[in-house]
């Protein structure tokens, strides 16, 4: 089975999204910056992004997430592709780091 990695929303403000978050959930978080944040869960992790700089998206982990195109190597170290299922929704196949 696969593994999802992230869940990303769209947000206002990463810090007040913070706050708010970790105020109502226990999480940590495991990397911020001005435009994006990821919350660390038990089971799951939550990017919070702000409008018109990332998408809102689903991302999954994947051994060969390069068979979908060419990896975009990120700020926080991870690559991915973004692609989009049949309703144009955005999914991220992340290089897993196995």
């Amino acid at each position: 089975m696969d593994k999802i990695h992230h869940i990303a929303i769209e947000v206002n403000s990463i810090e007040d999204s913070i706050k708010w978050y970790k105020k109502h959930s226990k999480c940590e978080v495991s990397y911020e910056d001005k435009t994006w944040a990821l919350l660390k869960y038990e089971n799951i992790s939550l990017a919070l992004v702000l409008p018109n700089s990332h998408p809102p998206h689903i991302a999954f982990e994947k051994n060969n997430a390069e068979k979908y195109g060419k990896l975009k190597l990120h700020r926080d170290g991870t690559s991915s592709v973004y692609i989009k299922d049949p309703s144009n929704n955005a999914v991220e196949m992340l290089k897993s780091k196995k």
